[in-house]
């Protein structure tokens, strides 16, 4: 299990499980012919990805970074995107378990958007139906322009966006909206990465020379970090790549550590200019999720 120990707060990568997504959606414009150099796809077009959450453990909270898939859809569902996640009652909470946190353990979960593959670890169906909160003592963070988006009643909305994933949280009162750049709590920073979706977030977490930056679906797989390489599903993409632009900057500027929520082999690494003025990762942290015994 990948840790990192920063002044003040511990950060553990939380295997959430996996699932496979098409290629070329989620490379958009690039070919095949080059993106199928850095991951080969399935017979069906599918490249494996990792759903690695944050659990990040400080003096005043133990804040979890997106959910994972959760538990809660078909098996036609679980068929289409190859979903791997089966646990107790899933990998992710095992692998809070692991790493010593029960469910009930968690203070705050954030969702850096509300995509079924990063928030629908949020609830959990009982044996009665009803859906409730996955982790029941914990406040859901949410940006207020992601909320709304999620409402939004149109075709690709509803194919993303679940509502059982977020809406039994309102009832329940476990839902905090945010506006614009905010903290969670002391050392855990919301940054505004909008494109992928306009609410879209990463999560910055540290302080001084010691942060680290959880990119979500900004960048989504190391092969990403070239700044053209966007995926299909991006509503806004011209606004993604201006998003990466001044965050990948940024890193460069301040020694940011850069981790994947996607990337089926490697949790985070340091980024560096090459030669050619491309990002690179050095100082790796290899965290092989696919194949990997529940």
């Amino acid at each position: 299990m990948s840790v990192l120990e920063l002044p003040d707060l511990r950060i553990t990568a939380i295997d959430a499980g996996s699932l496979w997504l098409d290629g070329g959606a989620m490379f958009g414009v690039v070919p095949k012919p080059l993106w199928s150099r850095r991951t080969a796809p399935d017979e069906r077009n599918r490249i494996p990805l990792a759903m690695r959450c944050l659990l990040v453990e400080t003096a005043d909270a133990r804040v979890l970074i997106d959910s994972g898939v959760g538990s809660k859809e078909s098996e036609k569902f679980r068929e289409i995107y190859r979903i791997d996640n089966e646990g107790s009652p899933t990998r992710l909470e095992d692998s809070l378990r692991a790493a010593g946190v029960q469910p009930e353990q968690i203070d705050v979960v954030v969702n850096t958007h509300l995509h079924f593959d990063h928030a629908g670890g949020n609830t959990l169906c009982a044996a009665d139906g009803s859906v409730t909160a996955a982790f029941p003592n914990a406040e859901y963070c949410i940006r207020r322009t992601e909320w709304e988006f999620s409402h939004l009643d149109n075709e690709r909305v509803r194919a993303s966006y679940l509502p059982a994933n977020f809406q039994p949280l309102v009832a329940e009162g476990r839902v905090r909206l945010l506006e614009e750049a905010a903290e969670v709590t002391p050392g855990i920073r919301l940054l505004e990465t909008p494109g992928h979706t306009p609410g879209h977030q990463s999560i910055l977490v540290g302080a001084g020379d010691r942060q680290v930056l959880f990119l979500a679906d900004l960048v989504p797989t190391v092969a990403h970090l070239p700044l053209a390489w966007i995926m299909g599903y991006d509503v806004e993409p011209l606004v993604t790549l201006e998003s990466k632009r001044a965050i990948l900057a940024r890193s460069l500027e301040e020694g940011w550590t850069l981790a994947f929520e996607h990337d089926p082999t490697v949790a985070w690494g340091r980024p560096v200019e090459s030669s050619r003025g491309q990002v690179e990762l050095v100082d790796v942290e290899t965290d092989p999720i696919i194949g990997r015994d529940a």
